[in-house]
């Protein structure tokens, strides 16, 4: 027989009773000499960490990505992208407005954040399952954000909040028609495509430098929910889409997704008639077609969702040799923005964590602060430059710098020949008559519910100078709810 397991404190001490608190006699009041009870509730107080501003309702699992095309060598020295390279790796999937507790198959673009464990540290690559976004400018950010959470006054989701930032921001009209089409609202999360969204940069063994977009394809092919098939199961289970990924993983239907990329010259995206770094527009395939790199695998569960879905942490300013920034002016505001949101909700030595941990040695002058582990250092020196052998800097750049135009300023970003209703028009009139009847139909709805004409009207003009006929469907259906 087994020994008996002895509970103790966090200190270690035994606990000696466990089901009644320490009282100035059996009617008295609690005293503060007991420590259990004080511990306990402290712990207890503290036990839920300060939910992430947006992403806050995810799923994750474990998995690994496997690199398939010999040629991809020829864009890059990264090592998690040479032939037959096998890597760790941890994905995240999320909605974005949604407060935790919220359901997971709300109508929102999902977060679809990937850390891979390489030997040269970790790199994260913060996508979502669209391969545009709302807005081009991190300035716009917090005020994009404020618009689709609860208003403060009513503490709802106010309808006139969210199409009064869109009527003023032309650049959303891409998204918007992506996110009210059918695949805003995807069956789970096995069954989305994931992006990069951003233009990253790619550096060759040569030193020559590349612009990539990174396309994750669902090998269990795209599946969507209607919003009335959506709001029945997400009434029946809020955490839909999270079950649906850990029972398929748990009995052994491995989810996977094709990573392909698409590749542009340096030359080319000086005068390609797309800008290459709004994050609003996409580069047609036709253009620049999808090449194959290799298959994402997930094939293990977490074992403990607050330790390893919770607390993960991914910074798109976490890069290996090989692969870098662009001039995408959100993919800038980003670099900044989630490393000190990982800072503010998990402190400055979240990166120890188990789940956020590199596979690769790290060696620095970091010391101290919340929650460090680590204390072996032994007398080592904690600055550099020093003379006692301390880890010195490589002089190897991890990619190549970004060039400058001009004086500093506030630029709005370069309009080329293809503007912000040209894609989302052509969108339109690629999907079926019965997408499109949808699609319709979800923007009429939360149009209709807006107070003010002058905000629906300017929304519908956006719409319209996508395509004519989409704008007049819409006004017209807005109309019919209006009046009913």
């Amino acid at each position: 027989m087994a020994d008996s397991r002895i509970l103790t404190t966090e200190s270690g001490a035994p606990v000696a009773d466990n089901q009644n608190s320490q009282s100035a006699g059996v009617h008295g009041p609690l005293l503060l000499q007991d420590q259990h009870l004080l511990e306990k509730l402290a712990r207890f107080n503290r036990e839920r960490i300060p939910e992430r501003i947006v992403h806050a309702v995810g799923s994750g699992a474990h998995g690994e990505l496997v690199v398939t095309n010999p040629e991809i060598a020829n864009y890059t020295h990264a090592k998690l992208f040479q032939p037959g390279k096998k890597t760790e790796m941890f994905a995240r999937f999320s909605t974005v407005a949604g407060s935790k507790g919220a359901p997971d198959l709300m109508r929102d673009p999902r977060g679809f954040a990937l850390k891979f464990y390489t030997e040269d540290g970790n790199y994260d690559l913060t996508g979502n399952n669209t391969p545009i976004f709302f807005i081009r400018d991190p300035l716009k950010f917090p005020d994009f954000i404020h618009s689709q959470k609860y208003d403060p006054y009513t503490n709802e989701q106010e309808m006139d909040n969210i199409w009064d930032f869109f009527s003023l921001s032309p650049e959303a009209t891409h998204m918007f028609t992506w996110l009210f089409g059918d695949r805003g609202i995807p069956a789970g999360h096995r069954h989305q495509n994931g992006y990069g969204s951003h233009t990253f940069q790619w550096v060759n063994a040569s030193g020559e430098r590349f612009w990539v977009k990174y396309h994750f394809k669902t090998n269990q092919g795209i599946k969507f929910f209607t919003t009335d098939e959506a709001a029945v199961l997400a009434g029946q289970n809020p955490q839909w889409a999270q079950a649906d990924l850990r029972n398929a993983i748990d009995a052994g239907n491995l989810p996977s997704w094709s990573l392909k990329v698409q590749i542009m010259s340096e030359g080319d995206a000086a005068t390609y008639r797309v800008n290459p770094f709004d994050v609003t527009k996409v580069w047609p395939h036709g253009d620049y077609p999808l090449i194959e790199v290799g298959t994402m695998t997930l094939n293990r569960n977490p074992d403990n969702y607050f330790a390893e879905v919770e607390q993960a942490a991914f910074d798109p300013g976490h890069f290996v040799p090989g692969i870098g920034p662009s001039p995408d002016k959100m993919f800038q505001g980003r670099m900044f923005a989630y490393g000190d949101a990982h800072r503010y909700r998990l402190g400055i030595n979240h990166i120890q964590l188990p789940i956020n941990r590199p596979k690769a040695a790290v060696d620095n002058y970091g010391r101290d602060g919340l929650m460090r582990f680590e204390a072996s250092y032994k007398g080592e020196k904690n600055y550099e430059p020093n003379s006692f052998n301390g880890p010195a800097q490589t002089n190897t750049p991890l990619y190549s710098g970004l060039q400058t135009d001009g004086p500093s300023g506030a630029y709005g970003a370069e309009i080329r020949e293809c503007d912000d209703f040209e894609q989302p028009g052509k969108m339109y009139r690629l999907i079926s008559e019965d997408s499109r009847e949808r699609l319709v139909g979800n923007i009429a709805n939360g149009l209709s519910k807006v107070f003010r004409d002058d905000i629906i009207q300017r929304a519908i003009q956006f719409f319209t100078n996508a395509d004519a006929e989409y704008g007049s469907r819409i006004e017209k259906k807005v109309k019919e709810l209006r009046s009913s």
